[in-house]
């Protein structure tokens, strides 16, 4: 990784790509510590101690939403937005003609909608949350605790939005990397510094915390690194082998190749799905009654290190992988396109045969890695468990942050690859 970097660095046209990703992303940072109008963010952080689908917000803004600055919200709408549009391309057939015939400028139409729907789902994010938090423990301040100062604070947060997807947008066409994935990148290694510098403030100044917990966590983070990089950058490759034709005087096809199917497709959805599903009943019985019997329990018996979270939300991340396998791996279409270009997997019939072999092949897949997620979901509370440390991160913080480095690191790579392609021609 160094030597390629080292390498990029000598390319002037890939320096400035580098120069212009570092400088908006640190202008990504510095915008998310202006301060939201109206909003006592000291309260607003002992509040959402009590929501935990606020601190999955949290972590996701790096810290932004704790500070109730104008990137509260950041970039968390946009993904709820694309996640929506992805599940709603299955359920509405103009949609999925869209996404599959439209070409170039049916993924402009998409994205275009998707942006919209981010921007509307930001506006009631804001509203939502902010007249929770303010019935709970009055965050506003007296001036804007009425319906101006509700539309004014929700305005802002959603333009603060709309000012990370124009960032996101600027990298992925004049940086390095997708612009979005970067946006979330930095928050969450901005969460993951606090947490370790938290950590070892905590053992030098003797307010609690030992060295032997601070090496368990750094040994913990080195080998979860390892083990999502090398399932990560996995894949099942599946043979083709295409037959020969003649046209006219040329002949076609008669070469292998291979459709490669990542071990990990289905990324991190299913980790955010269980712990937002998770989430909701303990946030809608706070909103509801702080101080009721279900609340209690639930904070009681439902909290990340005990062992029945860990054992439902390992189900869950099963249950939402298959989910989301099924709705995104179609093998009929697969075996279609290879019938069609003339093509066959060796030792499997074409069609029905095919489709069978594809699925089953996927299942197996799905089935690794639901389990790889659903042990790497639990690794907090086993450690919590067992020997009493905790893990100032959660499994989505180190698989997003994985995922995003080797992507961006792709990317760099084959820009570099064309670069010297360009220069033999």
């Amino acid at each position: 990784m160094w030597e390629t970097l080292r390498n990029a660095w000598r390319i002037k046209d890939i320096r400035k790509k580098l120069l212009y990703t570092f400088g908006m992303l640190v202008l990504f940072r510095l915008v998310s510590v202006i301060p939201a109008p109206g909003i006592n963010a000291a309260t607003v952080e002992e509040a959402i101690k009590g929501y935990d689908v606020l601190n999955l917000v949290n972590m996701m803004t790096g810290n932004s939403f704790q500070q109730m600055t104008i990137m509260a919200m950041g970039i968390t709408p946009y993904i709820n937005a694309s996640i929506i549009m992805q599940l709603l391309a299955v359920a509405i057939p103009a949609l999925e003609r869209l996404q599959k015939d439209g070409g170039e400028e049916g993924r402009k139409k998409i994205n275009r909608i998707t942006r919209y729907v981010a921007v509307g789902l930001a506006i009631l994010q804001s509203v939502g949350i902010i007249m929770t938090l303010n019935r709970s423990m009055q965050v506003l301040n007296s001036s804007y605790n009425n319906f101006w100062g509700f539309t004014v604070i929700s305005l802002v947060m959603a333009a603060g939005t709309c000012l990370a997807m124009w960032i996101g947008d600027r990298i992925s066409q004049n940086g390095i990397g997708n612009g979005i994935s970067l946006l979330i990148f930095v928050g969450i290694i901005s969460n993951l510094f606090n947490g370790i510098i938290a950590a070892f403030g905590n053992l030098f100044s003797g307010v609690g915390g030992y060295l032997d917990d601070v090496i368990i966590i750094l040994l913990t983070t080195l080998i979860i690194v390892v083990f999502v990089t090398f399932v990560d950058m996995a894949e099942r490759r599946i043979p083709v082998q295409y037959a020969k034709r003649v046209v006219g005087r040329k002949m076609y096809g008669g070469q292998s190749t291979h459709i490669p199917m990542k071990v990990l497709a289905v990324n991190v959805l299913p980790l955010i799905f269980a712990y937002s599903f998770l989430s909701f009943p303990g946030t809608i019985a706070a909103m509801i009654n702080s101080n009721g019997g279900f609340y209690q329990w639930w904070q009681a018996n439902m909290s990340q290190t005990s062992w029945l979270y860990a054992v439902i939300c390992a189900l869950l991340i099963i249950a939402f992988a298959y989910f989301y396998s099924a709705i995104t791996f179609n093998p009929e279409d697969i075996a279609k396109n290879i019938q069609q270009q003339g093509g066959h997997i060796p030792g499997i019939r074409s069609g029905a045969a095919t489709v069978q072999y594809l699925a089953r092949t996927n299942k197996r897949l799905t089935l690794f890695a639901a389990l790889f997620l659903a042990v790497l979901a639990t690794i907090p509370t086993l450690l919590w468990r067992t020997v009493n440390v905790s893990v100032p991160f959660g499994a989505s913080s180190i698989l997003i942050a994985v995922e995003v480095s080797l992507e961006t690191m792709r990317q760099l790579e084959a820009q570099m690859t064309m670069r010297h392609y360009k220069g033999f021609l």
